[in-house]
């Protein structure tokens, strides 16, 4: 592989354009605006999203997204999740019939509660399809500190080729054929950092913030099975290392969320001073009607639900939540 196309030119997509190019010898980065594209073409840096890191010389940036996909090995998706669609039905007239897509997007389409593996399929059609995931910060990885992630798809071929291609010094990737704990695992986690950024906020300890993330844990496993995923993805990178890193790092924009709205910030007021996205609440929207869906019992993810979308104090639903009748583990 030689060519890889990057589809979003946030903090994300442009640390993983930095650390994946010493495997590659022509990185493409796509970016919605014309005049974002040019200004980090020209300054050699990602200045708004990720300052501070110099783009190689081989890393192109460009506002065309068919000049950006054109001829390219592997299509990396970086957009968030409420862009990813209509990123995709952009980009599928020029997709190149033997690219490998490859989802290092966290999330769920909220209407249609698809994780976004299906959303490629649904957009552009039956093609090979893997999964980014595991815990990282795009800052860390743009300063080359060593990682563990895992790369999923159904197809262990083109797990295996992604594996190969994108495995340098500082990355290791592990491979796994469960599409659906990887995805599951990805998402919801930003829900339970959400839930852990309020303990802070309210000034909860860390007696709090762990039986959140360990009972979180618990809730992800439940629906991940329920929906033929396997329990022993969210033992690992996709699951409780991504969890781990989310709900206590302090790079996390889902935790930061949280403890915006543990110190009595309302939402939209939060929302209005950032300048990336927190995918957590969209997620957990949809994390709230999959778990009806599939009549599966959420009570962290429900509360954060009541919290972000009907204005429950979070103390209230802290308090909530250990009014619950007793039972086992």
């Amino acid at each position: 592989m030689r060519q890889l196309a990057a589809l979003g030119a946030g903090s994300w997509g442009t640390a993983l354009a930095i650390a994946l190019a010493p495997r590659f010898e022509g990185i493409r980065l796509w970016a919605h605006d014309a005049r974002r594209a040019a200004e980090m073409q020209n300054s050699r840096e990602n200045r708004r999203y990720l300052p501070g890191f110099r783009l190689p010389d081989h890393v192109t940036v460009s506002d065309d997204i068919g000049w950006v996909t054109r001829g390219a090995d592997v299509v990396l998706c970086v957009v968030p999740s409420v862009h990813l669609r209509p990123v995709l039905e952009l980009a599928k007239p020029g997709l190149p019939d033997s690219a490998i897509l490859v989802s290092a997007t966290k999330g769920i389409e909220e209407r249609s509660l698809l994780r976004m593996s299906e959303v490629i399929r649904s957009a552009v059609g039956d093609r090979p399809v893997a999964v980014l995931s595991g815990p990282t910060f795009a800052k860390e990885i743009a300063a080359g500190e060593p990682a563990a992630v895992v790369i999923a798809s159904h197809n262990a071929a083109a797990a295996e080729q992604v594996q190969a291609a994108f495995a340098t010094l500082a990355l290791r990737f592990y491979t796994s054929v469960d599409v659906i704990g990887v995805e599951i695992g990805a998402a919801l986690k930003n829900v339970i950092a959400l839930g852990a950024g309020v303990c802070r906020g309210l000034g909860l300890g860390s007696n709090t913030v762990a039986a959140l993330i360990t009972r979180g844990l618990a809730e992800i496993t439940r629906l991940t099975v329920a929906m033929g995923g396997s329990p022993r993805t969210l033992s690992g990178l996709a699951g409780l290392g991504d969890l781990v890193l989310t709900a206590t790092g302090d790079l996390s924009r889902n935790r930061y969320v949280g403890i915006q709205l543990g110190q009595g910030h309302k939402l939209a007021q939060i929302l209005a001073g950032m300048s990336m996205v927190a995918e957590g609440i969209t997620t957990c929207s949809a994390a709230h009607q999959m778990g009806i869906r599939q009549n599966v019992d959420l009570p962290i993810i429900n509360k954060m639900y009541e919290v972000l979308y009907d204005g429950k104090d979070p103390r209230a639903a802290i308090r909530e939540l250990m009014e619950r009748p007793l039972t086992n583990e």
